[in-house]
């Protein structure tokens, strides 16, 4: 089996054996048999420190694994805030999508991860991007979330960048039906002041 000691070092957030490796030369975007980079490979362990040495020697933030993850991505999706912040920094393309067809957006709102929310509305990324399920950032917050505190924070941003309350699912049901269904009060509230329907 073929060694990757790139890969390694990033998973142990070993920045001395990244930098090393760097400088003699080791191929910084080299792909596991996952497809995966070693700068994916940090992000998935949240190696920080690897992951900024990586992305500062012009690692590729975009560079996707066999199942359409990239670094960029992936810290938006499990909220590994400064992974992310630096793919932002470092040309994170933010239309490029998960293998769910989502943005980064979607999988973070559905997450809860209020800060991540925040820092990629802020980046531009589009608001009311609709995956291969048929559903938006507020709509997976709604679905996919469990009404709580985090939920609604996040539901309170996408409304406040301008997501539209009313785009319904596949099936015709919009934000507000979906809030009213699951109990989530506060969340019909907030739906109701930005013009739910």
């Amino acid at each position: 089996m073929r060694q990757y000691p790139m890969h390694a070092a990033a998973l142990e957030n070993n920045v001395d054996t990244v930098k090393q490796l760097i400088d003699s030369g080791v191929e910084i975007d080299a792909r596991d048999q996952s497809g995966s980079t070693a700068l994916l490979v940090a992000a998935r362990a949240n190696s920080i420190d690897a992951a900024e040495v990586l992305i500062e020697a012009g690692a590729d933030a975009n560079a996707k694994d066999n199942i359409n993850d990239s670094a960029y991505l992936y810290s938006g999706a499990r909220g590994h805030l400064e992974i992310l912040k630096m793919t932002l920094a470092h040309g994170a393309d933010l239309n490029s999508t998960n293998r769910y067809g989502g943005t980064a957006l979607i999988p973070a709102a559905e997450r809860g991860h209020v800060e991540t929310v925040q820092t990629l509305v802020e980046s531009g990324v589009a608001i009311d991007h609709v995956n291969n399920l048929g559903w938006t950032a507020l709509l997976e917050a709604i679905i996919l979330g469990n009404g709580g505190e985090s939920h609604q924070q996040i539901v309170n941003i996408l409304l406040e960048a301008g997501a539209n309350p009313n785009l319904a699912d596949r099936d015709g049901v919009s934000p507000l039906q979906h809030a009213r269904a699951r109990g989530y009060h506060k969340i019909e509230q907030s739906l109701l002041a930005a013009g739910g329907q």
